[in-house]
């Protein structure tokens, strides 16, 4: 399957279902790649999803399902507010190496840029090494490791920190 017909976009407040749906789908379906459960956003109230919508959410959609999803969380302080780290990262399985997940990419940044992000930032578990690799095809370089960074069914996995300058 290809990934002609998808359409990103930023998901408004109102579009919370699409949200959960591929949100749980996410956890549920690639648990390791993430450092969230399933069994913890299982839970959330509505106001609780709603909430997370308050930082910049972007869906892939196709014939109006969700098949990926790709977030935003800028810091907070004034002295750090020109970066963000990618969250949520998650394409379905048979829409990958379509190009969807750089399309994602390229949506999130170009809003980040829009916002006044200067760098992006992202963790990723040592583990996943096709998705090191993808991100390193779209200019992210590995800046460091945080050793023992999740805790994955008792062992300890290693989480690779990445950073992309969208400003020279």
């Amino acid at each position: 399957m290809d990934a002609s017909g998808v359409t990103i976009r930023l998901i408004q407040a109102d579009e919370v279902a699409a949200f959960r749906r591929i949100r749980l789908e996410a956890l549920r379906a690639e648990p390791s790649s993430f450092a969230s459960r399933y069994e913890d956003w299982e839970i959330l109230p509505d106001e609780e999803w709603r909430n997370r919508l308050n930082e910049p959410v972007f869906i892939a959609f196709q014939d109006g399902e969700p098949m990926g999803i790709m977030g935003l969380f800028r810091q907070r302080s004034s002295k750090m507010v020109h970066r963000a780290t990618i969250v949520m990262v998650y394409v379905r399985a048979h829409l990958r190496g379509t190009g969807l997940a750089q399309r994602l990419l390229e949506a999130v940044s170009d809003h980040a840029r829009n916002i006044g992000i200067r760098q992006l930032e992202l963790f990723v578990s040592a583990e996943n090494p096709a998705a090191i690799r993808f991100y390193q095809r779209q200019g992210f370089s590995e800046i460091g490791r945080i050793p023992g960074g999740v805790l994955e069914e008792g062992r300890e996995i290693d989480d690779v920190i990445m950073v992309r300058r969208l400003v020279d």
